[in-house]
């Protein structure tokens, strides 16, 4: 089988050997996003709000460079380092999904890559090339 995979100049640059995304079988598996602004290629500032939303950004970018949106996002694995920021990530990831919302697990971890509070993974379902967005 030939992996298809995603690279996004708009998203930050993967910070280890792995693709912004891959494709197989109607469906794009998108590696986990942390909250790394594209622009500066840090940490973005401010608490587990901010750094979920800007993970939720780069995970729109990435999405995007594949013709697809949230919308298309069928499941989601998000990775806390602690479950105390479990209510403030869950405010702001609503803000992001609509009804019905994807399948979605969330596990806390010892770590995350650049002391990351929050890293989110999803899949979609990726279109046929007729039917991909503009």
């Amino acid at each position: 089988m030939t992996r298809l995979t995603v690279f996004a100049d708009a998203a930050p640059a993967p910070v280890g050997p792995y693709s912004h995304a891959a494709a197989g079988v109607g469906l794009l598996y998108l590696s986990g996003q942390t909250p790394i602004d594209p622009e500066t290629g840090v940490l973005v500032p401010g608490g587990i709000g901010e750094q979920t939303r800007r993970v939720l950004e780069n995970l729109a970018l990435v999405l995007t460079a594949a013709n697809l949106g949230l919308d298309d996002v069928i499941k989601v694995n998000v990775f806390l380092t602690s479950m105390a920021d479990f209510a403030e990530m869950n405010t702001e990831y609503a803000r992001h999904f609509d009804e019905p919302y994807p399948a979605r697990t969330t596990v806390a971890v010892a770590a995350l890559p650049l002391n990351a509070r929050v890293e989110i993974e999803v899949v979609a379902a990726a279109r046929p090339p007729e039917a991909a967005r503009p």
